[in-house]
């Protein structure tokens, strides 16, 4: 990538660029705000011309100042504090949720859980294979896997073949 020649126009232009900057950062500093309609001037009545609004002027989530907690006046009358996203407090349920207890494996039929161990056990023992029986004979890794490929055929067989169009997949 050829870079500019510091002698070039190009470089002329960034210090106007800068010189532009300048200017319009001084331009708006010196910007007084617009007039504030809601509270004339006392002396002269006409409405009052602000320096410039700070951020607690304009802070409709009350970030600028922590508000206090409810209090009352001479009057008797309490001020509501605005409640923000993380004020509130969680109401205890008097029934927490209790999931039910899964279904036992030893009901499982014995097929379906010999494919399960054949699906997952079949990776497995690949894995361990090539770490630590690096000179295992040609059949014994391929009999893990047609063991893996079968189970994995088995598990998909078994899935439902039609779909049940009243049911929506919720549970209650």
């Amino acid at each position: 990538m050829n870079r500019p020649d510091p002698n070039s126009a190009d470089q002329s232009a960034n210090k106007d660029d800068d010189a532009v900057w300048q200017d319009l950062v001084a331009r708006l500093e010196a910007t007084q705000s617009a007039p504030d309609t809601l509270e004339p001037d006392a002396e002269s009545g006409q409405p009052k011309t602000g320096a410039g609004k700070s951020f607690s002027d304009f802070d409709p989530l009350g970030l600028a100042a922590p508000s206090a907690a409810p209090s009352s006046d001479a009057t008797g009358e309490e001020h509501a504090r605005t409640l923000g996203p993380r004020d509130f407090e969680v109401d205890d349920d008097e029934d927490p949720f209790v999931p039910e207890e899964p279904p036992s494996l030893a009901g499982t039929e014995p097929l379906t859980m010999l494919a399960w161990v054949g699906a997952v056990g079949g990776p497995v023992a690949l894995l361990f294979t090539a770490m630590f029986w690096r000179s295992a004979p040609l059949a014994a890794i391929l009999g893990i896997v047609a063991a893996f490929v079968a189970s994995v055929v088995f598990l998909i067989m078994r899935l439902p073949q039609e779909k049940n169009e009243d049911d929506d997949g919720a549970r209650l």
